[in-house]
């Protein structure tokens, strides 16, 4: 097992040099397949040794003295990069950031005041071998799928100089961290490689190095970074306070006393996470090329923050923490959901809808109950797999028909009628039952009335309300079609079609494995962390469930066949008005031809960005600094 572990961290890190070599399209193309068909068949073979081995917990590697030095190294190199590049752009301030917390752990590490005891770096249990799987399927899925989108990108954006060497190199390079992050124990461990991700994130959305690129970017930098000096500090104030330098002794403490380092990585996870007051970075990481995207929005990244926070929540039941934790997450699920609503683009709507939803595992996980982390877990699985789908859908779709517009999507289901029926399926598993992210939103909001929270009752009542209208309304536009609506030729190459086809797949194969995941992976977890876990779905709902989702099937198959072989006599649609004969046109009470048309409402002038931001950013920076100063005040 030792050796998978060292090969799984490894490999994407040794894939990511081979990419940076090689610039022929057909080589980088092998090498991409290979490498993902080995990531995945490593992460399967893991998943499988660990559930054969019988044990809840598995933990490797004491003496690793050779490997921290040489994270050091790494980290002074990554210290450099950025302070070199901020002072190229003129951004000072992030290098002022990464110098302070480098030199902090430096300090930590090499003078003397970190703990000398032995600790297992490497611990591997159930929500480490969800992580696992969800980076390495969905990640290497999304590197496959950029081989066919990139080539396509650059032939439509001759403008942006061709530089996939270095593009491919970093997204392998962003797995290999993801990897190590999870499977990390160490506090200096996860803390490398978070670093890792935010330092290649940053280089991922500057890929253009447009002016808004470079200011989106060091956006996301700054704000990563901020995040990552709270990290340093817990870990610095765990090490020489508590004596704790491991994620696992640390959440078995108590957490009204350790609370100084719980508030601090719980602030590195919410920047991390994208949520209030740091959503902007995660909203400007569209102006990366879409593979980036969804690598960002789905599999990695953003996942890293509300991982964090699912780890520490049975310390943050019942604390301060908690409470801050829980309330931003459920106010930036509200405030994001709003939000998708007053905008039409598609990236935009999946952006504040990714940021809306991992709010809502951020709230689950600060209430930090049995309940909770179940509904968080699952949110996660299903928020990966359906947001990577939509991602590189919509990606598709912008390259096949110019837009990625919902107002242009109308007729899509006539003219690119595979695309549109994949996205189709990305929505209902982000909203409709049986798919997973509304079951997982049932069982939160049971757990937040039990818990007797008023307020997060009504963040996620409110907040799924307003989820329901911006999904319905963008399914709505794509299955409504016009007669002159007509199929267009396939221009998404097989690269693409090959990701999104098994992301559809193992959206559907989610919901029929739903049961089992639940009773096999998820429930042992929180028995093994609560030592208390029950059934959270009843099995009668879990059999309405399996009927509702054989009957999303089978109604429409059925309906579609009775319409084929209906007599009926088809009738002109009624539009307000005499139809003029081409189910395009009416004669108005005038008498005179108009054209219909057909738009969504988006009520940006009730409550868009420029209403809603401001205040949400300024009540979230409220919060945190009210719980921060109560907590830390408290523990001095």
């Amino acid at each position: 097992m030792e050796g998978l572990i060292i090969v799984l961290i490894c490999f994407p890190f040794l894939s990511a040099f081979l990419l940076s070599i090689f610039k022929n399209d057909k080589i980088r193309q092998a090498v991409t397949y290979i490498s993902s068909i080995a990531l995945i068949g490593m992460a399967v073979t893991f998943a499988v040794k660990y559930f054969t081995s019988g044990k809840s917990g598995l933990s490797f590697f004491t003496e690793t003295e050779i490997i921290d030095y040489g994270m050091i190294g790494v980290e002074a190199f990554l210290m450099v990069l950025v302070t070199v590049l901020s002072f190229k752009y003129k951004q000072y301030y992030a290098a002022v950031l990464s110098i302070a917390q480098s030199v902090l752990i430096f300090w930590y590490e090499l003078g003397g005041k970190a703990p000398h005891q032995l600790i297992n770096k490497i611990y591997i249990d159930q929500l480490t071998v969800i992580m696992v799987l969800i980076v390495a399927v969905i990640g290497t899925l999304i590197t496959v799928y950029a081989c066919g989108y990139m080539k396509d990108y650059h032939n439509h954006h001759k403008e942006f100089k061709d530089r996939r060497k270095y593009f491919f190199s970093l997204l392998y390079v962003f797995l290999g961290a993801m990897f190590g992050l999870v499977l990390s124990n160490s506090l200096i461990w996860i803390y490398f490689f978070w670093e890792i991700t935010s330092v290649v994130s940053f280089l991922l959305i500057g890929y253009t190095r447009t002016a808004e690129a470079i200011h989106n970017c060091f956006r996301a930098l700054w704000m990563n970074l901020l995040g990552g000096c709270g990290f340093a500090v817990a870990i610095v104030f765990a090490g020489i306070k508590f004596n704790i330098t491991d994620m696992q002794s640390l959440i078995l403490c108590d957490g009204n006393i350790v609370i100084v380092p719980i508030i601090l990585l719980s602030f590195a996870a919410l920047t991390k996470s994208a949520q209030l007051p740091f959503s902007k970075w995660l909203l400007g990481a569209m102006v990366a090329p879409t593979p980036s995207s969804a690598l960002l929005h789905s599999a990695t990244m953003v996942k890293a923050g509300v991982y964090l926070l699912l780890r520490l929540a049975p310390v943050l039941a019942g604390t301060y923490a908690g409470t801050m934790v829980s309330l931003i997450g459920g106010f930036t699920f509200l405030v994001m959901s709003m939000l998708a609503i007053t905008v039409s683009d598609g990236k935009k709507v999946l952006a504040y809808s990714t940021i809306s939803n991992l709010g809502l595992i951020t709230a689950c996980a600060g209430i930090g109950l049995e309940e909770t982390v179940w509904a968080g877990i699952f949110l996660l699985i299903f928020h990966a797999v359906s947001k990577s789908l939509l991602f590189q859908t919509v990606g598709a779709i912008e390259n096949a028909t110019g837009s990625r517009d919902i107002e242009t999507m109308h007729g899509l289901v006539r003219r690119h009628p595979y695309l549109a029926w994949t996205l189709v399926i990305g929505i209902a598993g982000m909203f409709l039952a049986p798919f997973g992210m509304l079951i997982s939103k049932w069982a939160a909001l049971k757990a937040f009335i039990d818990s007797g929270s008023v307020v997060m009752i009504l963040f996620v009542c409110f907040g799924s309300a307003t989820t329901l209208f911006y999904w319905m309304k963008w399914m709505a536009t794509v299955l409504a079609s016009k007669t002159n609506d007509v199929k267009a030729k396939n221009t998404t190459s097989a690269n693409q079609w090959v990701s999104i086809l098994i992301h559809s797949v193992f959206m559907v194969l989610l919901c029929f494995l739903f049961p089992f995941i639940s009773s096999q992976v998820i429930i042992p977890y929180i028995h093994n962390v609560f030592n208390n876990a029950y059934q959270v779905i009843s099995n009668d709902n879990i059999i309405i469930m399996m009927i509702m989702l054989i009957a999303i099937f089978v109604i429409p198959a059925v309906s579609w066949v009775s319409a084929r072989h209906s007599k009926y006599k088809k009738v002109a649609r009624y539009i307000n008005g005499v139809n003029a004969g081409d189910q395009m046109n009416y004669i108005d009470s005038m008498g005179e031809k108009r054209r219909f048309f057909l738009a969504n409402w988006y009520m940006e002038d009730i409550f868009g960005e420029k209403k809603l931001w401001n205040p949400s950013v300024i009540i979230s920076i409220l919060l945190i600094i009210t719980f921060m100063v109560i907590s830390i005040g408290g523990a001095f």
